[in-house]
Order: structure tokens, then sequence, then C-alpha cells
């Protein structure tokens, strides 16, 4: 992988804007509609619990159809603080490994999303509005944070094993990465609490249709950063060599 560090910077910075923008076009057509679902579920629960109207309720800072455009606006920041992540990461990486640019970014966006998509999902799944104390929310996010850790030490140990591994079959060196994974994210997901927050009378269903939007979203904003890392960085090593060769003549 060639280029500055500003050169992978910026390239991580438009990487990451097209892909916070791709996966907040996608969780307003499919998380959206859930969110909503599950506020009006929040408010006929709160209307029969405290016999009030709707009328009679505060109306909330921001309106949905606020928070639907700030939506956007979170996850093309996200994208943008990722993609500076990821090509901060790129730069230290190019220096242990032979692998060609394109292929070194899509590899560090996986590890990125097992280590702060996958891990923490199947640990503690999101929930929706409805869903969860508000008093045990500080808890509730250093135990998400726990469990990034988590993630990271396993997809570095599994790292490791496979650089340990070096000389043996690539069959026996993925084996052993993905062993390796698997033990570290075990022993961390039993010791760390559980969280179950959910009451009896919340759908099911809904529930289920809200955790597998989240994970969509979040798990297009990780394909998209990583393909278009690559992209760029695939066209930017042939636009260099056309220059090369043509400075050459």
């Amino acid at each position: 992988m060639s280029g500055s560090l500003k050169t992978l910077l910026l390239r991580g910075l438009l990487a990451g804007l097209i892909a916070g923008l791709l996966a907040g076009t996608v969780g307003f057509i499919v998380g959206e509609p859930k969110v909503d679902a599950a506020i009006a579920i929040e408010e006929a629960q709160s209307t029969g619990d405290g016999g009030h109207s709707h009328g009679d309720e505060e109306e909330p800072l921001v309106s949905r159809e606020g928070q639907k455009f700030g939506e956007f606006l979170a996850l093309g920041l996200t994208g943008l603080a990722l993609g500076a992540i990821l090509a901060a990461a790129a730069n230290v990486a190019r220096r242990h490994t032979n692998l060609p640019g394109p292929k070194l970014a899509l590899g560090l966006a996986a590890g990125g999303w097992l280590a702060i998509t996958a891990v923490p999902f199947f640990k503690y799944p999101a929930n929706p509005p409805a869903v969860g104390d508000p008093e045990t929310i500080n808890d509730r996010t250093w135990l998400w944070v726990a469990v990034v850790l988590l993630g990271f030490a396993a997809v570095g140990i599994g790292v490791y094993v496979y650089k340990l591994l070096r000389g043996q079959l690539e069959t026996v060196r993925l084996i052993g990465a993905v062993a390796a994974f698997v033990a570290i994210v075990a022993v961390g997901y039993i010791a760390l609490p559980g969280v179950n927050e959910v009451t009896a009378d919340f759908p099911a269903t809904l529930l289920w249709e809200f955790r597998v939007s989240s994970l969509t979203v979040t798990t297009t904003l990780w394909v998209a950063l990583g393909l278009a890392f690559a992209a760029l960085t695939e066209f930017a090593g042939r636009k260099q060599a056309v220059e090369i060769n043509g400075g050459a003549r």
C-alpha cells in the first residue's frame, strides 16, 4: 500500500464518508420503521401506566424527522472517524505485511467489523427505544466498552497465532487463528455478566427485527468502508503505475 500518511488519511476519510452515507440510507430504509414501531409501543405503555394521553406529554427536544436526519449525520461522522482510524492502522500494518493494498484494506475492515460489531453484538445486542432501564445506561456502556476490548484482543491474538504458524499449511494457520479467536471470545463471554432488560410483554418479532436491522446497518458501514478504501487504494496504485510507465518511455 503506497502513499504517505496524509494520502492514506484523505483516502480513509473519503471512504468513510461514502460508507457512512450508504449505511445511513440502509438505516433509514430498514431500521427507522422498527424504531417507529418501538416508540409507538413505548408511548402506548406510558399512556396505559400513567393514564395520560399523548397530548399531555412533553414534546421531545428533537422531532422524529430530525432524528432521522441525525442518523445520516451520525453515521457520516462515524464513517469519517472509522475511515481515519482504518487509514492509520493501514499505515502501521503495511510495514509488517506483504499483502497488497486492497487486500490489506479489506482485512483491516474485516478485523474492525469483528472487534467492534460482531463480538459485541452477540453478547450485548442492540435494543429498541422501549427496552432498557435508564438507570443502568452507564453500566451497560462500560460493559459495551469491555466487550469491544475483548473483540480487539481476540482479533489480535488470532492474527498472532496465524503468524506464529508460519510455514504450516494455510488451512492449519487459518484453523489455528479461528480457534484462538473463538477461545478468547468464549472466555470473555463467560466472564462478562449478562444483561437482559427486555420485558416479557415486548413483541419478540419486533425485537428480533430491530436487532437484525441494527446489525445490517453497522455491517453495511464496515463492508462499504473496506470496499471503498480498497477500491481507492487500487485506483491510486494503477494511476501511479501508469505515471511511472509513461515517464519511463
